[in-house]
């Protein structure tokens, strides 16, 4: 594997930002031929394009993208010349050469708690999307091979977690700013990982699946926890779209897939304001 594709894995495994700076054009001479990619962080540079002004330049406008949020690719040229404008030395191989800069935000993160009728049809939505997904159930068989086929051309990073007790613990181990979503069989599990996420406080979005009559007794459960009011309304409930009507699996998912993806558009637009 290549030192640029590490790299940019890399940082997606950290959750960390990026810029893939790519060589996309050469006229003349020029220290890298077309092709020749560079990976940029905020600390820390894979790979190279050419050194000199040239990648001093790259990587200054890159850990600018960085900085600000950025999510559109940028594209510019430069010249090699002792006559062209310069600001970190001359580099005067005569060539001219145009670079692509392209961001490599940190991706959303979803966690489905509950591999049901509903969290299989979840899962199979998102995982058609550039996300972490990580999949979450006490019962074995809902994690089987078999049962996740259907994600096997998934774009998404899938991360199935069997955990047959207590799996309010991965909760823990989830990235900071995950969604998580509550949905299991059972509603004493239901109540531990509210519990849980509550306690941990990491979680960008807490859903919860159910009836009015269930938050009701949940929110009591919560409040007697020693959970305060503002607390127990991070969580909510019923999930998904309000407009969007049905019971059917396949229904609440795309339901509450799209409230997912307007969060996320949430968050990016946090990230850059």
């Amino acid at each position: 594997m290549t030192t640029w594709l590490k790299a940019v894995q890399g940082l997606r495994e950290r959750r960390e930002p990026g810029v893939l700076t790519t060589v996309t054009a050469v006229r003349g001479h020029a220290p890298r031929d077309a092709g020749a990619k560079m990976v940029v962080s905020a600390e820390t540079t894979w790979g190279t394009v050419g050194g000199g002004n040239l990648e001093a330049v790259a990587v200054e406008r890159a850990r600018e993208m960085i900085a600000s949020g950025s999510t559109e690719p940028v594209a510019f040229e430069t010249s090699l010349s002792d006559k062209a404008r310069y600001q970190h030395g001359v580099q005067c191989c005569g060539g001219e050469v145009t670079l692509l800069l392209e961001p490599l935000p940190v991706v959303p993160s979803v966690a489905i708690f509950g591999m049901g009728h509903v969290g299989v049809e979840l899962a199979r939505i998102l995982a058609r999307h550039d996300l972490e997904l990580h999949l979450v159930d006490s019962r074995s068989e809902h994690l089987a091979d078999d049962q996740l086929a259907v994600l096997a051309d998934a774009v998404a990073g899938v991360h199935p977690h069997q955990v047959p007790v207590l799996p309010e613990l991965v909760i823990g181990e989830l990235p900071p700013g995950s969604h998580l979503l509550v949905m299991t069989h059972d509603h004493a599990e239901d109540i531990a990982l509210c519990d849980a996420a509550l306690r941990d406080g990491r979680a960008a979005s807490i859903g919860l699946i159910g009836s009015s009559a269930k938050w009701s007794r949940f929110r009591g459960q919560l409040a007697d926890q020693g959970h305060t009011a503002d607390a127990i309304d991070r969580i909510t409930t019923p999930i998904g779209l309000p407009d969007l009507a049905g019971k059917e699996p396949a229904t609440i998912a795309v339901s509450v897939a799209a409230r997912l993806l307007q969060l996320f558009t949430a968050d990016r637009t946090e990230v850059t304001t």
